[in-house]
């Protein structure tokens, strides 16, 4: 069987809406999907139904990808297999939603004394009903020409020490994994080779993650050296993580695609390994 289960639709950063990423999931057959918009559920009911209603040969997974904050970094997790009216979750939902729209608002602030104008206002217009990402004040500016793409604003305007770059106030992981647990479902460090830290405080990461009691992480992705999908899987065996894969897809590009290069490693456990499939 065929497992993505990290992506985003318009309900966040994504530039498919949860119709057109099933259409685009069913078309490279894949079988168990999530959809794993960053601090929202909003795309979970029109995709369960967009499934329903047109009998599409696809399992969808609910997922989620919550933003936390560890020392100083931002931490990803994904929640997968969950009920999504449950309270506790749902009160998250509503706590992180407050937390991004008053980054965002401080974010277009800071742009604004450096010279670029309605920066929020453009962000928010991007945005649509979706919930408010940097990635929209991002794109935003490679509209007005500040940057040729959206790596480059990130890199002149949004990283850390950059004019718009503004700390987050997310919650802790031990909140998110309780959240996501609390509604019967399984918490995943999403992408753990990307934050940028030393191996010495990757592995501080895990033995936190899985003290606050982490399920998984996610140990295949498509652009990935072999090497690095070897050394995730040998530290999922080394402090007892289950193991997930997922395109993190967001838009169609030429090297990144739904369920492309998608394996774990021998000896890896997958997250899946106890699904009702």
């Amino acid at each position: 069987m065929k497992y993505d289960l990290h992506s985003h639709t318009t309900c966040s950063d994504g530039r498919l809406s949860p119709e057109e990423l099933l259409d685009r999931a069913v078309e490279k057959k894949i079988d168990v999907f999530a959809i794993t918009d960053h601090d929202t559920l909003d795309a979970l009911p029109t995709a369960h139904s967009y499934i329903k209603d047109n009998n599409l040969n696809i399992q969808l997974i609910n997922g989620i990808e919550i933003s936390t904050r560890w020392h100083s970094f931002e931490i990803h997790i994904v929640g997968l297999n969950f009920e999504p009216q449950s309270e506790i979750l749902q009160n998250l939902v509503s706590a992180q939603k407050q937390k991004r729209d008053e980054r965002a608002v401080e974010i277009g602030r800071r742009l604004e004394k450096s010279g670029i104008v309605d920066a929020y206002i453009g962000a928010k217009t991007l945005a649509g009903e979706a919930h408010i990402t940097r990635a929209h004040f991002a794109q935003h500016l490679v509209n007005l020409g500040h940057a040729k793409n959206i790596q480059g604003v990130f890199k002149k305007y949004l990283a850390r020490g950059k004019t718009g770059y503004t700390p987050s106030t997310w919650c802790d992981m031990k909140t998110a994994i309780e959240a996501i647990q609390g509604a019967g479902g399984q918490a995943v460090i999403a992408h753990p080779a990307r934050y940028k830290m030393s191996n010495k405080w990757l592995r501080q990461l895990l033995i936190d993650f899985k003290a606050d009691g982490g399920d998984a992480m996610e140990v295949a992705q498509p652009q990935q050296a072999p090497t690095e999908r070897q050394f995730l899987g040998a530290l999922s065996r080394e402090y007892d993580l289950l193991c997930s894969q997922g395109s993190d897809f967001h838009f169609p590009m030429t090297w990144l695609e739904l369920g492309k290069n998608l394996y774990l490693p021998k000896d890896c456990t997958p997250v899946w390994q106890n699904w009702a499939i």
